[in-house]
C-alpha cells in the first residue's frame, strides 16, 4: 500500500514540476497576469480549451504564441475576419489529377483547425457561420468533410481571443459555441511596473524567449493523472449546487439569478469546476479536491455559461456580479451533510 501512496506522491511532484517549468517558461515573455497565466495551464491540463477577452494590445495573442512556444506541439494561427469561410478553417475537398493514368479524383486538403494548439485569433469578428465551423473540433476533435470523419492529433486545444462585444465589427459568439471552452478569462491591464518591464523587454536587444519544456505525452499523461484525483461526496455536490444556483426558478436559484438570468450553465460547467479544482488540488499538494478548489474557478468556468434576460441586460448587470452573489447564498454544506469530516 505504501509503495502504490508513494508512486503517487511522485507522479503528483512530477506534475507539480512540469506546471512550474511551464509557468516559468512563459513568465520569461509575458509580464504579469500570473492568476490568467495559471488559468491557461490549468485549462491545458484538464483538456479544455480557453477563451480571452480583452480590448487589443494587452497581449491575447502573445500569450499564446509563448505557450505553444513551452509546448512540443503542432501551433497553427487562424486570423478570424468578417470574409473568413468555414473551408478556411476546416479544408476542403480538390480535384487533382494523376499524371500517370489522367485520371482524377478528389483529395482533402486540410485547413490549420488540423494542429494541436490553435489559436483562434478575434475570434468574434468572424460571423456565425464561420465561428459554427469550430464546433466539432472543439468537442469531437475531429473534422467532418465530404463525408469523412478526419480526427485531429491529441492533444488538441484552442486558445481563442476576442475583443469586447461593443467594440466595432464583432459579433457575438453562439452560446453552443461559448459552452465548449472550459474558461472564459478576462485580461486586465497592465500596471505601472508591469508595463516599465514590458518596456525594458521590447524596446531592448534582448528580448526573451520560451523554450520547449513538455511534449505531448507528457500532458496526455498529466491530464490522465488530473482524472484520478479523488472528490468526496460533498464536494461534488456543492459543485453540483452551484451550478443548479444558475437556473432561474430552480430550487437553489438565488434573488439575482430569478430576476436577471434567462439561462443557466449547462453540465459542462460542473464538469470545469470538478476537472479546475483537481488539477488546483494537486497544485497545493493535496490529493483530493476542497470547497477552495471549487470556489476558485467558479469566475472562470461559469461567467460565459449564464444568458442574461432582457431586464438583466438593459441594467448592465454582469455576470459576475451574479456569480458573486451565488457564492454567498449557497451553503458549502447541506444539513444531512453536517457531520461530513
Amino acid at each position: 500500500m505504501s509503495k502504490a501512496k508513494n508512486q503517487v506522491e511522485e507522479q503528483c511532484q512530477e506534475f507539480r514540476e512540469m506546471f512550474d517549468s511551464l509557468r516559468g517558461e512563459v513568465a520569461k515573455v509575458i509580464v504579469g497576469h500570473g492568476e490568467i497565466v495559471d488559468n491557461v495551464l490549468i485549462c491545458l491540463f484538464c483538456g479544455g480549451h480557453i477563451l480571452l477577452e480583452g480590448v487589443p494590445g494587452l497581449g491575447k495573442t502573445l500569450l499564446v504564441r509563448t505557450l505553444s512556444s513551452a509546448l512540443s506541439l503542432k501551433f497553427r494561427r487562424i486570423q478570424f475576419t468578417p470574409d473568413l469561410m468555414p473551408a478556411d478553417i476546416i479544408g476542403t475537398n480538390i480535384v487533382m489529377e494523376d499524371k500517370a493514368t489522367g485520371k482524377r479524383q478528389f483529395e482533402f486538403q486540410a485547413g490549420p483547425i488540423f494542429g494541436q494548439i490553435i489559436l483562434a485569433d478575434e475570434i468574434n469578428r468572424a460571423t456565425p457561420k464561420t465561428q459554427s465551423a469550430m464546433l466539432e473540433a472543439m468537442q469531437e476533435h475531429s473534422v467532418t468533410s465530404g463525408g469523412t470523419i478526419h480526427k485531429l492529433d491529441e492533444p488538441f486545444i484552442v486558445l481563442a481571443t476576442q475583443n469586447p462585444i461593443e467594440q466595432e465589427g464583432t459579433y457575438p459568439l453562439p452560446e453552443a459555441q461559448l459552452d465548449r471552452f472550459l474558461f472564459k478569462l478576462i485580461v486586465p491591464y497592465s500596471n505601472r511596473e508591469e508595463l516599465a518591464t514590458i518596456l525594458d523587454r521590447t524596446t531592448t536587444a534582448n528580448e526573451p524567449k520560451a523554450e520547449a519544456v513538455i511534449d505531448a505525452g507528457q500532458i496526455i499523461a498529466a491530464r490522465d493523472l488530473v482524472k484520478r484525483v479523488a472528490v468526496a461526496p460533498h464536494v461534488q455536490d456543492y459543485a453540483i449546487r452551484l451550478v443548479l444556483a444558475t437556473h432561474p426558478e430552480g430550487e437553489f436559484a438565488c434573488g439575482m439569478t430569478n430576476r436577471f438570468v434567462r439561462f443557466g450553465s449547462s453540465p459542462r460547467g460542473v464538469q470545469a469546476l470538478i476537472l479546475a479544482g483537481k488539477v488546483r488540488a494537486m497544485l497545493d499538494r493535496r490529493y483530493h479536491v476542497s470547497f477552495a478548489d471549487i470556489v476558485q474557478s467558479v469566475l472562470p468556468a461559469l461567467r460565459h455559461r449564464v444568458l442574461l434576460n432582457f431586464e438583466g441586460q438593459a441594467e448592465g448587470i454582469a455576470n459576475d456580479d451574479i456569480l458573486g452573489e451565488i457564492l454567498k447564498e449557497t451553503p458549502k454544506a447541506m444539513e444531512q451533510d453536517v457531520n461530513v469530516p
